[in-house]
């Protein structure tokens, strides 16, 4: 089955190069580039594959049980920019080419030694056995690595002027999940390539695992009155039990429910809020207006300079 979704996904990937992409390439005398256009081909479309996901599993679940109307539609419009801009545009290119030349690096660094870094799989062979067993645990590893990321952006002033333009939305939507600084998205980025690359999780699983992950982080954003009961709160993270973390006092170091797939990490490391049938207002309002109002140009900027500051001790 793996194979023949691979199959359907290369040929839709080669005749969009074939149709569209090369023949613009030679009439702009840029053949060289004709082999990274096709590669990063495939990131746009796993972009555009993620966006579709999303849409629809969130919005007809907006239109069923909202939390509030939709009033401020000009902030949602923002954030919409921010997850085309993130999952089609500059941060797929931006991904492509750090990612492409590091691991070039490192692939000649490793050859050359003759050593072989440890996988999960050569550490627990059954993991090769069990391809789905395997794609659960890579999948519960990196969710730990995301609630640590997570914990860290609210922990360190100069990551909190960054991430807090995610937090500074008040009408909160599916879309609110891409609302990040350009300069945390390709901090997560590395964060998570790294562990991904760690432990070695396989091509063939990867987009698996950015799909579930992708997913679950924008339902939990949801404009949804949802909650998943008394057990299903303690197995997943539900749009309340999330919708409690952006609440106006749920902002910097004393915030609560950081994870983004299993509250078990909340739980253990004491983060959790398994209150039920809360559903707060969002936003921060000790943050800028312009934060959470502004365009994404004025909120890049803001972000920015709040960085600055915070490095400096101010």
């Amino acid at each position: 089955m793996w194979s023949a979704l691979q199959d359907g996904w290369d040929q839709v990937n080669g005749w969009i190069f074939e149709t569209l992409v090369q023949p613009a390439l030679f009439s702009l005398g840029l053949m060289e580039w004709a082999e990274d256009a096709f590669e990063w081909i495939d990131f746009a479309l796993f972009g555009l594959l993620q966006v579709v996901i999303i849409y629809l599993v969130c919005r007809p679940l907006e239109a069923w049980k909202p939390v509030e109307p939709r009033q401020d539609r000009r902030s949602i419009r923002t954030d919409i920019f921010y997850t085309l801009l993130t999952r089609l545009g500059l941060l797929p290119l931006v991904a492509f080419i750090l990612f492409a030349s590091v691991e070039a690096r490192l692939s000649g660094m490793v050859a050359d030694s003759g050593w072989i870094p440890p996988t999960l799989e050569t550490m627990f062979p059954i993991l090769r056995e069990w391809p789905l067993l395997a794609l659960c645990v890579y999948i519960v590893v990196l969710d730990f690595g995301e609630y640590w990321r997570h914990r860290f952006q609210h922990m360190f002033g100069w990551w909190w002027a960054l991430h807090s333009i995610h937090h500074a939305q008040r009408q909160m939507t599916f879309w609110t999940d891409d609302r990040n600084h350009i300069i945390d998205d390709v901090l997560g980025a590395i964060w998570f390539g790294a562990i991904a690359l760690a432990i070695g999780v396989p091509p063939g699983h990867f987009p698996i695992v950015v799909v579930v992950l992708r997913v679950a982080e924008s339902l939990s954003h949801a404009n949804v009155r949802l909650s998943f009961g008394r057990v299903g709160e303690r197995l997943f993270v539900s749009p309340r039990f999330h919708r409690l973390h952006h609440g106006e006092l749920g902002s910097g170091e004393s915030g609560k429910n950081f994870a983004v797939l299993l509250p078990v990490w909340d739980w253990i490391f004491g983060t959790a809020d398994f209150r039920r049938d809360v559903f707060p207002r969002t936003g921060d309002p000790a943050l800028p207006e312009a934060m959470a109002t502004g365009g994404w140009l004025r909120q890049q900027w803001i972000g920015l300079r709040r960085m600055g500051a915070a490095l400096i001790g101010r």
